[in-house]
């Protein structure tokens, strides 16, 4: 269950309510007794996204200039 706490207790506690959301509580910030934000914690880092990982992928090709009409298309013409 959410724990709802307005901005100025968070402002004052901000490092516990941290702590709170890395452990999984949602957080709700309210600003005159109305949400207003949510603190969650991150999703785990999946590591399915690397970069470098595909290095040495892409044909010369990817770096030839684009036709005109291909050009021109993206840029909007």
């Amino acid at each position: 269950m959410a724990t709802m706490v307005n901005v100025h207790e968070a402002k004052t506690h901000f490092s516990r309510l941290l702590e709170k959301a890395h452990a999984g509580q949602e957080i709700i910030l309210a600003k005159s007794g109305k949400p207003y934000a949510r603190l969650v914690p991150l999703a785990p880092d999946s590591g399915k996204r690397r970069p470098g990982r595909l290095k040495g992928r892409v044909g010369a090709a990817f770096f030839e200039p684009l036709p005109d009409a291909e050009l021109a298309a993206w840029e909007g013409k």
